[in-house]
């Protein structure tokens, strides 16, 4: 199961990012920082006489050029229409895309911040802002080249490759073969009530670790997941509690959201449809990185026997969930 992709980052020492940055033109002065980043290889590099930069090298066979450009096109879309976020840098000639021995990278800023308090409502209130503001520029045009979100790319896919790899313990997978099949039923199901909503161009990824607060409010990082769905995909994952918090929050969310893009209440249908593809999609990514060294360090409790027991505990929890009225709008 290991692949020339797996391996890739293994020629990707310290003088290699340096001398990566520096073909940029920007003067390293030797600092450099491995940040938390598995599925790419990101690190904070100093520079002499201003700010740290940040390097980000693309794993090898995720996506071609033109879906990573397509990101840095949005993120720069969003950046001209005053959504705070973090924009790839362009060199004299409008790329931001690059490669240096045999990777490809790119350039950010480096700006701090801390996770946004989802119990103070001022800051969902604000952070509804934020996403609204987000939509309200993904929807004006569609992505040619980066993927749906959807029940086939999320589940179907998933299930498939982690049943055709067989990490699923023989004494497992009937279970997990007869729950999946029924769960993605019930999903369809889920989108079936939900009737016609818009795939709209998201962030993806939206939960606290990619969002950076200040005192001047959110900005957001890491575009890397950025597909097309459903705008109810970007918001579900601030909610949790039981359901009277979860719907505070929405609602507390929506105040601010609708301020500047309209929120299709119909898609209240697909929250724990959603939660359950992602579930399965994060073991699946999981399995498919698992022949990158990093992964076993940084995901120590995957692929046990009691790993596999408890996500069908945990997908199993979500049958009756999806079975629930929606959430309700104030």
């Amino acid at each position: 199961m290991t692949s020339t992709d797996d391996l890739a980052y293994q020629n990707l020492d310290p003088n290699t990012v340096l001398a990566a940055v520096e073909s940029q033109g920007h003067a390293c002065d030797g600092h450099l920082l491995v940040l938390n980043s598995y599925e790419n290889r990101v690190y904070q590099v100093g520079i002499d006489n201003s700010r740290p930069l940040i390097a980000k090298f693309y794993r090898p066979g995720r996506w071609d050029d033109a879906t990573i450009l397509e990101e840095h096109a949005f993120a720069l879309e969003l950046a001209e229409g005053e959504v705070p976020l973090i924009a790839p840098i362009k060199d004299r000639l409008e790329r931001t895309l690059f490669r240096h021995a045999g990777h490809r990278f790119a350039l950010f800023p480096s700006r701090g911040g801390r996770p946004p308090n989802l119990e103070d409502p001022e800051h969902q209130r604000q952070l509804g802002r934020f996403l609204g503001r987000l939509h309200a520029i993904g929807l004006t045009r569609r992505y040619a080249y980066r993927p749906v979100l959807d029940v086939d790319t999320f589940g179907e896919a998933s299930v498939r490759y982690l049943l055709d790899n067989e990490f699923i313990p023989a004494d497992l997978e009937p279970a997990y073969r007869s729950l999946t099949i029924d769960l993605l039923q019930q999903v369809r199901w889920c989108y079936e009530r939900a009737g016609t909503v818009d795939l709209i161009r998201l962030h993806g990824d939206c939960h606290t670790g990619n969002i950076l607060w200040t005192d001047d409010g959110p900005h957001l990082v890491d575009l890397d997941d950025s597909r097309r769905g459903p705008a109810v995909q970007d918001l579900w994952m601030f909610l949790s509690g039981d359901r009277q918090d979860q719907e505070t929050s929405l609602n507390t969310l929506l105040e601010g959201y609708c301020q500047f893009s309209h929120f299709n209440v119909t898609e209240l249908h697909l929250i724990e449809a959603l939660r359950t593809l992602r579930m399965m999609h994060h073991y699946a990514w999981l399995a498919r990185r698992w022949q990158d060294p990093a992964f076993p360090r940084a995901f120590p409790w995957f692929n046990s026997q009691r790993c596999w027991e408890q996500h069908i505990l945990d997908l199993r929890e979500q049958a009756p969930l999806m079975a629930e009225p929606p959430l309700t709008t104030y």
